[in-house]
């Protein structure tokens, strides 16, 4: 087998985090307890924990690029209690039940993130300043309201109900009509902190190799990995493998990888950021079914990703690279900030998410409770594979815990068919999406088109001033 692995495009986070020294390949045959495949997030805090639980243990990562080269070196970097569509999306697919256990693993999540920043005194340029989802339409703010509501019933009592002037108090827009408002968000410099953790694994002592392909799984009395230069021999498999599970014939089926992108501004000055306010320098999220999420990094440039999502045929990944993704988003841009129609961006990039047929995060044991696997965040991975890292750490030790009862462990997965309908479904998934983003826009989309004419955008909606 072969890792047809693309060239990722440059991204802000890449030209931000510093100069880096990449770790050896494997080169000859070694034997460990603990072979975890994928140099992640979840791969890198998966040998963190097997590490602290038992030191005896040897264990090893292998990467096929560089660490953070997938989803945790190129994200929006926004680490939220958002499972799959949403709230309402969620609790539309899984049922109320399951969604009041998600948000309760996914608020453990973010603070599990936050302490081990904290503990481990992990340079990430990570802030803590609540997470706005903005309604940009009425039809949007009328779902914002019953999303509030049903949250509210459910028994959570720190998800709010903002209105226009509010929300504008905190990061003004004239596309802002209202929002969500959660304390609980953490936003990171995404490649800064994978890069930590990767030094914080071999701190406990494990070895991370990287530029190391793992080629091939053969599963006997132990489990041989082959790889360009060597062979890794383990008692135990972790596939921390997310969007890249289907190059491992086990995983192929389970998850698709889809495609989001980015852009981001130069540095901003005080003077181009004093209409926006944005003093907290909340995360924020718009409320459409394909999100725009935006925030202010460090250095105060202007994030800001999501819109179309890109599926390929035969699960392709060269489709980093998407100049129609990048014109999407940057139209929103300057509709959302008029007064930075002029701001040119610095870096475009893109990157492929881990996607499930039911849009639900999936672990679980591959054949025997040897090989176990962790897939699907649908693009919201960063607060929930750091305890997922957990549970797959009590997965590998075998024991029962709490979190190895977490409703994204050991459920049936639904399989994706072979192509060409796989592609088809796919496309068709995102075209619903689509069209109901759509028939909420008709006033955005009139703005976004005036933006492309060089003209004044209006007001979104009735009583919005400019």
């Amino acid at each position: 087998m072969s890792l047809p692995l693309p060239p990722a495009v440059d991204s802000m986070w890449a030209a931000t985090a510093g100069p880096y020294a990449p770790n050896p390949a494997l080169d000859g045959d070694t034997t460990v307890d603990v072979a975890i495949i994928g140099g992640g997030y979840t791969g890198l805090t998966t040998a963190y924990e097997l590490r602290r639980a038992d030191p005896s243990l040897n264990v090893a990562v292998l990467e096929a690029r560089e660490v953070g080269f997938g989803g945790s070196g190129r994200n929006g970097s926004f680490a939220m209690t958002v499972v799959g569509l949403g709230f309402s999306g969620t609790a539309m697919i899984k049922g109320k039940d399951f969604l009041v256990q998600a948000h309760r693993y996914m608020m453990r999540a973010v603070d599990t993130l936050d302490e081990l920043v904290d503990n481990e005194g992990l340079d990430c340029d990570k802030i803590r300043p609540g997470f706005l989802r903005v309604a940009t339409t009425e039809k949007y703010l009328r779902r914002i309201r019953k999303e509030v509501d049903l949250m509210n019933r459910l028994g959570f009592d720190d998800i709010f109900y903002m209105d226009k002037d509010d929300v504008r108090q905190r990061v003004n827009s004239p596309v802002h009509l209202g929002a969500l408002w959660e304390p609980r968000l953490i936003l990171v410099h995404p490649l800064k902190l994978v890069r930590a953790e990767r030094d914080l694994a071999t701190r406990y002592g494990a070895t991370v190799y990287e530029n190391t392909p793992v080629l091939r799984v053969r599963r006997g009395e132990n489990f041989d990995l082959e790889t360009p230069s060597g062979t890794m021999t383990a008692n135990k498999v972790v596939f921390a493998t997310n969007a890249y599970s289907h190059f491992f014939p086990g995983l192929k089926r389970k998850q698709v990888p889809a495609f989001t992108h980015m852009l981001s501004t130069e540095p901003l000055t005080p003077e181009q950021l004093e209409p926006i306010g944005w003093q907290g320098r909340e995360g924020v999220e718009d409320m459409r079914n394909l999100i725009h999420h935006y925030r202010l990094t460090a250095d105060n440039r202007v994030t800001m990703g999501g819109g179309p999502v890109g599926f390929t045929w035969g699960n392709s990944l060269n489709a980093d690279h998407r100049p129609a993704a990048w014109q999407e988003v940057e139209s929103h841009f300057r509709v959302t900030f008029p007064h930075l129609r002029d701001v040119q961006f610095s870096h475009r990039w893109g990157g492929p998410f881990s996607v499930t047929m039911d849009l639900t995060p999936a672990m679980g044991f591959l054949g025997d409770k040897r090989a176990i696997y962790s897939l699907g965040c649908i693009g919201h991975g960063v607060s929930m594979v750091h305890l997922n890292a957990q549970v797959l750490r009590d997965m590998v030790l075998d024991r029962e815990s709490e979190l190895t009862e977490s409703p994204f462990v050991g459920r049936r997965v639904i399989p994706w068919p072979p192509e060409p309908i796989r592609l088809a479904m796919g496309l068709a998934m995102r075209s619903y999406l689509r069209l109901e983003d759509w028939s909420r826009e008709r006033d955005l989309r009139r703005a976004k088109a005036q933006v492309h004419a060089h003209q004044p955008p209006p007001a979104v909606s009735a009583g919005v001033q400019k």
